[in-house]
């Protein structure tokens, strides 16, 4: 399947700093940013974009209701950016709460346990879920940001996860009484950075927080991956299968990672590892006969990125077609490995077998499964083929 394909503004304003060394990349504003972006649209690279909020307006603590005020340089910056956005078509998908930027935040947005930092948090969110109705976005995005903690002891254990349903259940409140174009939101969940833990450090425990939540019918997850859940060495093909056998992933954040590092955040399929991975992701999605889209959450790598005027511009618009570029090879392999019957065929040597126990197992018969007689010696001394499917799957990969 050729899924439509989203690249935000955070990815093409980002200057390609990191801790140890300053941005090597001459920044941008939002609207060279968006100039960028229609390009993209224009040539056929993208089809939607997204955003933080501090991505394209700068926050003012004082005046929340800026986005309402003809006036303000938010109202200007937002109507000037649209304008731009509609004569190519270009639709903003998803919008985000940036709580992780500003130094108020640095003990927690949502979770943070001074109530008033929660109060202008909030004040925060319900100013980008407005800012996200006015471009007519679908999704709104919780990242676990500054969320989390580095010190046990320096927690009031008894707090953070009711928070976090405070302010996702705030936001879905937001969104219904004032019937904004937010029809989903989701979670992305991450287990370290900015912070040295994250409240919310996986795809399961996101989908385990949302049980609890006043709507979780208004709440997925849009893992990113391979970066966060490959950090630390879980699987990105668990984490989307389980969204998806949830029935909680509207979409996807892709990139690439070294598993068992720090956040790479390398474009897609650019790196040392990951090529394998990727592949078999997508591969599954298209299994899974998966019908959501994908969005792109990694930066330029600060190797191939430059100083100067004349850089800012082409250095960026290299990265949005690298990133599609890689995106459609991965998924051109995945479609082909999907469709390819030999495949199937030796899959199902190994894993199709079918006997009515299992029937019995799934209608929960419970007189039919106490009374099978099965072949213990039978099972026990048939070897499982694992390698084998790899190798075929290898083989396929490699195009032998």
């Amino acid at each position: 399947m050729k899924r439509q394909l989203s690249m935000p503004f955070w990815c093409v304003r980002s200057t390609v700093g990191d801790p140890f060394g300053s941005s090597v990349m001459d920044s941008i504003t939002p609207l060279e940013a968006c100039d960028i972006l229609c390009d993209a649209k224009k040539d056929g690279l993208i089809d939607f974009t997204s955003t933080h909020d501090d991505d394209i307006v700068e926050w003012d603590p004082a005046n929340p209701m800026d986005d309402q005020d003809p006036s303000s340089p938010c109202y200007k910056t937002i109507h000037a950016l649209k304008e731009k956005m509609d004569k190519v078509g270009l639709k903003m998908k998803m919008v985000t709460c940036s709580l992780h930027g500003d130094t108020l935040f640095r003990n927690g947005g949502l979770t943070n346990p001074d109530p008033e930092i929660r109060a202008l948090a909030a004040q925060k969110v319900m100013r980008t879920l407005r800012i996200g109705n006015f471009f007519g976005a679908e999704y709104f995005t919780y990242w676990v940001a500054r969320d989390g903690f580095e010190c046990q002891f320096a927690v009031d254990w008894k707090t953070p996860y009711k928070y976090i349903e405070n302010g996702l259940n705030l936001a879905t409140r937001y969104i219904k009484e004032n019937k904004l174009s937010i029809k989903y939101c989701t979670i992305e969940p991450k287990p370290n950075e900015p912070r040295g833990e994250m409240y919310l450090a996986t795809t399961g425990h996101a989908l385990g927080l949302i049980a609890n939540l006043e709507d979780p019918s208004m709440w997925g997850v849009n893992p990113e991956l391979l970066q966060h859940e490959g950090m630390t060495n879980l699987s990105a093909s668990n984490a989307a299968a389980m969204a998806i056998h949830a029935g909680k992933l509207p979409f996807l954040h892709i990139g690439n990672q070294k598993a068992g590092q720090f956040d790479n955040d390398s474009p897609t399929l650019t790196g040392m590892d990951g090529l394998k991975e990727m592949v078999g992701l997508v591969w599954i999605l298209e299994k899974l006969n998966w019908k959501g889209h994908i969005e792109f959450d990694n930066h330029v790598l600060r190797t191939d990125s430059a100083p100067g005027e004349k850089n800012k511009i082409q250095i960026r618009k290299d990265f949005i077609k690298h990133n599609v570029d890689s995106w459609r090879l991965a998924e051109g392999k995945a479609e082909q490995l999907a469709g390819n019957k030999d495949l199937d065929a030796i899959r199902a040597k190994y894993i199709g077998k079918t006997a009515d126990i299992g029937k019995a197992l799934e209608s929960y018969d419970l007189k039919a499964i106490q009374a099978a007689k099965i072949d213990y010696k039978k099972l026990n001394e048939t070897p499982v083929a694992n390698a084998a499917i790899d190798y075929a799957f290898n083989r396929a990969i490699l195009g032998m």
